[in-house]
């Protein structure tokens, strides 16, 4: 005998739960629309520490940014160090100054992890191509 669910009278299924989630995913259009944050020009510089310069000593720190929906960095972590605390301290400190152009998930705005490379070079300070997404983002 099958059992009977006492709120709508009809019978009850148990469904997967992977079922469930590609039936949702399903209705719900399929993939959402998604957007990275994006860094604003001329904002968040980063000082390339002068005793690093005067030793000729280049590298690059990996960092981790959280991004809130409002475009300001919440918190930066160093996923990867320099090996040299100078640079990473530099790369953290300039990354907390820094903008962004919110994330955005089906047109709203998310908050959102992004990997952020931070290269001290002896010619020049880049900060990120474009930010990586990270799978762990929030929102």
């Amino acid at each position: 005998m099958m059992a009977r669910n006492r709120f709508l009278n009809k019978p009850s299924c148990r469904v997967s739960g992977a079922a469930l989630a590609l039936a949702l995913w399903a209705a719900c259009g399929g993939e959402p629309e998604m957007r990275p944050p994006e860094p604003l020009l001329g904002l968040g510089e980063v000082a390339y520490p002068i005793e690093l310069w005067d030793a000729g000593v280049h590298g690059e720190t990996m960092l981790m940014v959280h991004v809130t929906a409002e475009g300001m960095v919440d918190s930066v972590l160093v996923a990867t160090t320099s090996g040299q605390a100078a640079f990473d301290s530099a790369a953290v400190a300039g990354a907390r100054a820094m903008r962004f152009r919110p994330g955005t998930r089906n047109g709203r705005r998310v908050e959102w992890w992004v990997r952020l490379p931070v290269s001290f070079g002896r010619d020049t300070v880049r900060v990120g191509r474009r930010p990586e997404v990270d799978s762990g983002r929030s929102g």
